[in-house]
């Protein structure tokens, strides 16, 4: 059943207009038509069936019926600050963080990121990231969509970073002592963009509480590397992998 993202959806019975982005999915995009049936979900924890009750040429109405029960969103609280990639690679960073249940993305400027843009243009490409959000969270199930943090340079979040396990990613730099770790309120991975962090962004990581880590033998791309970091630390500390008494780490879930 399609399922799409609805802001307004609140409380069974209502009945919402789509947003623009929703409606030209359904009606363009799926050709839905009056009576067809559908899931929304607001992005804040809820999920309805729901109905089409009415279609125009620019506009459609659906009715929220049952509420829906799901537990889609990690226990873990996980933050991604992605230094920011060209295009596509970007792109693809943040659909995947999303679908492996990443809670917050902080795009990052560094000093071997190549994307210089305006204030007018940083909004747009904003706005555009918030899209991928949504579009991933209407793949994967899930009910909330990540925090997006507008762009900032490294300085500036480093120290403002407070998750209780911060890592960076830096090949030939060593193993991070996760597996040692049992217990964990949140994470923070810092990811750096082609070409990676250099030398003195990564002491000033470590300086600021994050430990380098070496996820695997091979250099990765900007846009696999948090893939393959973050479903590392889904397993170890989230809901991938064995069920809990098999050994898994203990993770503190936030209010």
């Amino acid at each position: 059943m399609s399922r799409i993202y609805l802001a307004q959806a609140r409380e069974e019975g209502d009945t919402v207009a789509l947003e623009d982005a929703a409606f030209r999915h359904v009606a363009r995009v799926l050709r839905m038509r009056v009576g067809d049936r559908l899931t929304v979900f607001n992005g804040q924890g809820s999920e309805f069936a729901a109905r089409i009750t009415q279609m125009e040429r620019h506009a459609a109405h659906v009715q929220l019926e049952a509420r829906r029960e799901a537990n889609t969103e990690s226990p873990l609280h996980s933050s991604l600050l992605q230094a920011v990639g060209k295009g596509e690679r970007m792109d693809w960073a943040l659909q995947k963080a999303t679908e492996l249940g990443i809670s917050a993305i902080q795009p990052v400027l560094t000093a071997r990121c190549n994307v210089k843009l305006d204030a007018e243009r940083w909004a747009k490409k904003q706005a555009h990231w918030q899209g991928v959000l949504i579009a991933a969270c209407e793949q994967s199930g899930r009910l909330r969509i990540p925090e997006l943090r507008p762009v900032a340079k490294l300085d500036d979040i480093l120290d403002a970073c407070t998750a209780t396990l911060r890592l960076v990613l830096a090949p030939q730099s060593g193993r991070a002592p996760i597996e040692a770790v049992s217990t964990v309120d949140s994470v923070a991975l810092l990811v750096g963009p082609e070409g990676g962090l250099n030398d003195e962004e990564i002491r000033r990581a470590e300086a600021s509480g994050f430990q380098s880590w070496q996820i695997g033998p091979r250099t990765l791309r900007t846009e696999t590397a948090p893939m393959v970091a973050l479903a590392l630390l889904q397993q170890r500390f989230g809901d991938y992998g064995p069920p809990s008494d098999s050994g898994s780490a203990t993770v503190r879930q936030r209010n």
